[in-house]
């Protein structure tokens, strides 16, 4: 089996993960609402940031295979948590798309990504994914 993360956890509600190929380190903490300090990531907190940086990731992909080069976005992420069983309700982001003057096809595609990126296709579909596109 070939490994691509070591994870280790290091006590008090934190943990430690490596990506082996390039040494990257990623904190997580218990998030303040679940008896952590909240001082680094929480693991549902990744999960939300994994959706985003998937879906500006596969959108610069697929705009610079079709000529065009994605500029910067930037976004703003919440994450709401439910109760029984503790998970994850929605995740709403907000989008900046900055100098990126989409035409309404390429917007309608910016559109369909959000959903439809790996992750937003892992997640299930009791996930309600909010933005203001």
């Amino acid at each position: 089996m070939k490994k691509n993360y070591k994870i280790n956890y290091q006590g008090d509600l934190r943990c430690l993960a490596v990506h082996l190929k390039s040494n990257s380190e990623i904190v997580t903490d218990a998030p303040v609402d679940n008896n952590g300090k909240g001082e680094a990531f929480s693991p549902t907190d990744l999960l939300a940031t994994g959706l985003v940086t998937c879906i500006l990731t596969v959108a610069a992909i697929r705009f610079q295979k079709s000529g065009k080069e994605l500029k910067p976005i930037s976004t703003e992420v919440q994450k709401i948590m439910a109760e029984n069983p503790r998970r994850i309700q929605e995740i709403i982001i907000h989008f900046n798309l900055g100098d990126n003057n989409f035409s309404e096809d390429e917007l309608n595609l910016f559109k369909h990504l959000v959903k439809h990126c790996p992750v937003g296709e892992s997640l299930s579909a009791d996930i309600i994914i909010t933005t203001n596109l």
